[in-house]
């Protein structure tokens, strides 16, 4: 990233505040991202917030997993179809996953 300082943490700090760039460690347990079609969830991540030039970024590294999310539609088809309640949809599809299943589980 800078050439000839080696990779001392501490010049490369007091380089990057020379600069304006500022970073700071964030503590953090987990962090979600939620999707239109679900989440990513990071476990025990490594959290860093970048200030430079007035732009706030952030770096984010750690054990990944997608959660798929179930949506209010999909629940509300579910009911329809099957003529069970919204909490019996719901826990048809989180089981299944699928739509179609769900439906099928619900009319047996």
């Amino acid at each position: 990233m800078f050439p000839g300082m080696g990779l001392n943490p501490k010049k490369i700090q007091a380089m990057m505040k020379q600069m304006g760039i500022n970073q700071e460690e964030v503590p953090a347990e987990r962090v979600i991202i939620e999707k239109s079609d679900g989440r990513i969830v990071i476990e025990n991540p490594n959290v860093q917030k970048i200030i430079m030039q007035g732009q706030e970024s952030w770096q984010i590294t750690g054990e990944s997993k997608e959660e798929n999310g179930i949506r209010d539609e999909d629940i509300s088809l579910v009911a329809e179809k099957t003529g069970k309640s919204r909490h019996e949809a719901k826990k048809a599809l989180e089981e299944t996953n699928d739509i179609a299943e769900a439906i099928m589980k619900l009319s047996d």
